[in-house]
């Protein structure tokens, strides 16, 4: 935009005549980095990267005024191990001991805050920190969120947890930010979590409309301003040191000019803002790779404006954030606190609502959750197996090498322009590569743990004492884990080729089970099975399959398909004439048969009926820019209403003791052969009570879409619900979302990310849809749920084009929803439901169908478990193997001395997290703070010796960590440090610990090793 004319200017200088002396401007030297985006990480390292904390570090040197804020640690790290010699290492530490070069949120990258889980954005953090403290002994203070796609109010919950002063966030609806501006309300105290409050508040600073980037308009010159190093080029830097767009140097003859411009555009800021502090972000994206030419342009203009502060109003320093916030903390004005209220969606015009990329890209956000789950579940099981066997057969060094694999991938695809799917497509294709040769190595880990060092052997069925058995018939073995800790019955599917099978547990007890042709494939066929686990526990399960169905009365069964004709359901027809139940222990479900359609869902318990019908709507959007609004990767637009994406339904119905199957399939065209849509529902059968009763597991088919489509998942129902939807933020706490009305893309503006689960709901039932992988939801009418599933876009814009940013996505995507419908009581363990889905057990064949070749050994006990009460989720146990010394004193000793207190990884420091599920007052009894005594939960493991409490990342020993007190409107009176203090419990004998609703709390556990 164009900036203020000289007699403006002289208005702010009269403005600023009227504040207490001349505006402090805080210069503060960055680079953009994406960690991904355009440009794959090997790429941008090569154009740009290495060369801006080399550049960086050679130009601070070189003057003690310089100073420099290094943001995403993923390029650092790659720069620290790869490229750094030993004189720039050297550099760095000197650099960082003066306060001149200072680490800013300090984890792998800038998470996006819409589509990520509330695990990965932990993960990420923990990774980065515990670097820069193990390197550096630093611990980041201060966050510069300046460019995910909107806020989410668990964000600041997060670093206020990791012991940050103060939060900053930029991209907040355009709208509200030019009230916010208007009225100088761009920073407040964030209260995110309505449980936590004032607990784990955060003074929080929001960017004014120019965000990050140093304005670049220069109203002397054609050329761009402040950008003397000029644009990156890809993908090799030019050997002449000469970059496209660069800035008009500052000499004799323009340095008058260029300060008249700074000065302007601090002031229009300064008037922004309650206090005498401007910050002013110099970098952008991917600057500062010739950091040299950047600040031989910038000092003298420093020092110029420094020369003639009194006739300018302002003066200028080299600064970093921490600096900034500083002062505006010593300012000591009482602010107004901002309550747990997200800033979601984001919208930048009145056409632009940032609400595509929930769903952008689907495949590459299942396989990131899937990713996050099995790290998980290998975390948990290496913890496990280190307390048990600390000098068993799996190499450690080799385990804790593949966890940091996945640990490093699930980080990297955490960045705002990598799960949000609003990346190239050869760098979506870089995260899936990185993300699944990780999983294969952590899938090889998981069969090691789970063979070593016990063996093979699974008990098979006692009555025919391992010896009569037929050696004809195949037999097959697999491990079951349940990476949850919790108890837990679940059915499980192993996919397999004959189509009758036994299950024997590790028992040697038949089991439940169902045998049924797949949906898939006409030559599989799936073998469900019932597994009852412990928390944290895996037990094997022979099968012993034959050709032909048992007999009655045996502990299988098999299911056949029942099929119905397809239908035209094109035009207007007669409905509820002819209805099919389908029931369970909880529920009738009713499927009409006039249109293979469903019509309604019964709760029995509760004699309720809701009408409910589901089906698949599809957004015909523009690509043409010239022709309207368009919707692209990051922008949802929709161009009028969604229209029904099929014109026929056929129907297969599975009636199973275990599991009935419920197959729809959806044709665009009566007499298409192929579908267009399926969606697959399971109803657990034989379950008279619990979640598994209450719970409709369905799958869904979809793609490859028609180009410029928008694919929804439409449920409309008789609730009441007000057109108000409740989403998750980040799987931490739900959020709230009444339908608004705007003048302009009302539809795309009332969609919200749904990252675990989103429900409506009136005074009587409650509709739940819980999901393994991010989507958009909505509420566009009374009683309807709508969840966006996958999108296909082609637009004609020059940008989009020049960086194949135009998303055609022909993929078909699998996502999986689970669904409860009931009373409000009935649906409470939602949360827990949704970590069930998201943490499934871990099935794993460890021999393929063969025929039994040796004798069984007898039965064994299973491994103890672990379980936490119902409202308590072990949301970490891992070991991660850090170097650095807990004792914050002796590690900077060490560190000073060049005496690292170790030269190995610890292998026996174990991360613990607990979290309370449930907010203050959301119910009677699991919203009590729960106590717990840490040596008995957790003795299925071992004997715990020794309990250190820490900040969420561990690199803070809790009874240290003092944050800045903040004055707020609502101040309840507190001492001169927010949070909670505490010291380290389990010291002196004392493990009871009592977690409060929506805690988080952190621990380092020692056990006594076996």
């Amino acid at each position: 935009m164009g900036f203020l004319t000289f007699p403006l200017f002289l208005f702010f200088t009269v403005i600023c005549a009227e504040r207490n002396g001349p505006i402090q401007t805080f210069v503060i030297p960055h680079s953009h980095m994406d960690v991904g985006w355009v440009y794959t990480i090997q790429e941008s390292m090569h154009a740009y990267a290495a060369n801006v904390y080399s550049s960086v570090t050679e130009a601070l040197t070189q003057n003690k005024q310089r100073k420099f804020i290094a943001v995403e640690q993923e390029f650092f790290r790659l720069w620290w191990d790869s490229v750094a010699t030993d004189k720039h290492k050297k550099q760095v530490r000197q650099l960082l001991k003066e306060s001149r070069l200072e680490f800013i949120i300090g984890g792998q990258v800038m998470h996006d805050e819409a589509v990520t889980d509330l695990d990965d954005e932990i993960l990420q953090l923990t990774e980065g920190h515990g670097f820069l403290y193990e390197t550096f002994g630093v611990r980041p203070r201060f966050s510069w969120h300046v460019d995910p796609f909107g806020a989410s109010a668990t964000t600041p919950v997060l670093f206020a947890l990791a012991g940050f002063h103060a939060h900053l966030i930029s991209r907040i609806d355009y709208d509200l930010k030019d009230v916010m501006q208007k009225s100088k309300k761009l920073q407040f105290v964030w209260r995110g979590s309505p449980s936590l409050k004032e607990q784990q508040e955060i003074f929080t600073h929001t960017m004014d409309q120019f965000s990050y980037c140093t304005p670049s308009h220069l109203p002397f010159s054609n050329s761009s301003g402040f950008y003397w190093n000029g644009v990156a080029l890809f993908p090799d830097p030019p050997k002449n040191g000469i970059y496209p767009n660069m800035s008009l140097p500052v000499t004799k003859e323009t340095l008058h000019s260029y300060a008249k411009t700074m000065v302007q555009n601090i002031q229009q800021r300064a008037a922004w803002f309650r206090t005498n502090h401007v910050l002013w972000p110099w970098g952008c994206d991917k600057q500062f790779y010739n950091s040299s030419v950047q600040f031989a342009n910038m000092d003298p203009l420093v020092e110029y404006i420094n020369q003639n502060s009194k006739e300018f109003g302002v003066t200028v320093q080299y600064a970093t954030l921490s600096e900034y916030f500083q002062a505006v903390h010593q300012s000591n004005l009482t602010w107004e606190v901002r309550g747990s209220e997200d800033f979601l969606p984001y919208s930048t015009e009145p056409f632009q609502a940032w609400t595509g990329f929930y769903a952008s890209r689907n495949v590459l956000k299942g396989i990131a959750r899937r990713a996050s789950s099995q790290l998980h579940a290998a975390e948990t099981l290496f913890t496990r197996y280190r307390v048990s066997y600390p000098d068993g057969p799996v190499p450690k060094e080799e385990a804790l090498q593949k966890l940091k694999a996945l640990r490093w991938a699930v980080s990297e695809v955490q960045h705002h322009d990598g799960i949000t799917g609003t990346e190239s497509p050869k760098v979506s294709d870089m995260y899936i590569e990185h993300l699944t040769q990780a999983m294969m190595g952590v899938e090889e880990l998981l069969a090691a743990l789970f063979l070593l060092p016990q063996t093979l052997g699974t008990a098979s069925n006692p009555e025919d004492s391992h010896s009569r058995g037929s050696h004809q018939d195949l037999e097959q073995h697999i491990i079951v884990y349940n990476p949850l800790a919790w108890n837990t019955t679940a059915i499980i599917n192993v996919t397999v080729t004959l189509p009758m099978a036994t299950v024997f547990d590790d028992q040697g007890q038949a089991i439940p089970a169902q045998t049924q042709s797949s949906a898939d494939s006409n030559t599989t066929y799936d073998l469900l099975i019932v597994v009852n686990l412990g928390g944290l526990q895996h037990r094997k399960y022979l099968i012993k399959f034959s050709e032909k169905p048992g007999k009655e009365g045996s502990s299988t069964h098999h299911a056949w398909v029942v099929s119905f004709k397809r239908l035209n359901v094109s035009q207007e027809l007669k409905t509820g004439r002819r209805l099919l139940p389908v029931l369970n222990e909880c529920y009738k479900i009713m499927l009409d048969q006039d249109t293979n359609l469903l019509h309604s869902i019964t709760d029995r318990n509760e004699k309720r009926t809701v009408r409910m019908s589901q089906d698949f709507w599809e957004y015909q959007v523009n690509g043409n820019v010239s022709a309207g609004p368009i919707s692209d990767n990051y922008i949802f637009s929709a161009n009028g209403s969604a229209v029904r994406a099929y014109k026929a339904v056929k129907m297969e119905i599975v009636p199973g003791k275990i599991v009935t199957e419920i197959r729809q399939y959806f044709y665009r065209e009566e007499a298409d052969e192929d579908y267009a849509y399926s969606v697959t529902t399971r109803i657990p059968q034989s379950f008279p009570s619990g979640r598994l009763c209450y719970r409709m597991e369905q799958s869904y088919s979809l793609g490859p879409l028609v180009v410029n489509t928008e694919a929804v998942l439409r449920i409309k129902t008789s609730l009441k619900n007000n057109r108000t939807l409740f989403t998750d933020d980040n799987g931490y706490q739900m959020m709230k979302r009444p339908s608004r009305m705007f003048v302009n893309d009302t539809v795309a503006r009332n969609y919200y990310p749904m990252v675990r689960m989103a429900y409506i709901e009136d005074d009587s039932s409650r509709l739940v849809l819980l999901s393994e992988r991010a989507h958009g939801a909505s509420s566009q009418s009374e009683g309807e749920l709508e969840v966006m599933l996958h999108r296909r876009l082609w637009n004609n814009q020059e940008w989009t084009l020049g960086y194949n940013l135009t998303l055609n996505d022909s993929s078909v995507v699998r996502p999986v929803l689970w669904m409860t419908l009931g009373s409000l009581a009935a649906t409470s363990l939602y949360q827990r439901e949704a970590l069930e889905l998201q943490h499934r057990p871990v099935v794993m064949p460890i021999d393929r169908p063969q025929k039994a070749w040796r004798k069984e050994p007898r039965p064994g006990s299973p491994i103890p478990p672990v379980i936490l009460p119902d409202n308590l989720h072990l949301l970490t146990l891992s070991v991660p193997g850090w170097f650095y010394n807990s004792n914050h004193t002796l590690h900077l000793r060490n560190m000073e001395t060049g005496t690292p207190g170790s030269t190995q990884p610890d292998y026996d420091r174990v991360l613990l997290r607990i979290m309370h599920l449930y907010e203050k007052g959301e119910d009677p009894v699991l919203s009590q703070p729960s106590t717990i005594n840490m040596k008995e939960v957790l003795q299925g493991m071992g004997e715990v010796r020794a309990l250190e409490e820490r900040s969420l990342t561990g690199t803070w020993d809790i009874s240290d960590l003092q944050r800045w007190k903040w004055k707020a409107s609502e101040d309840p009176g507190r001492g001169e440090s927010v949070g909670v203090k505490r010291s380290s419990v389990g010291v002196r004998g004392e493990f009871n610990v009592t977690i409060s609703p929506k805690e988080i709390r952190t621990f380092f556990v020692y056990f006594k090793l076996k």
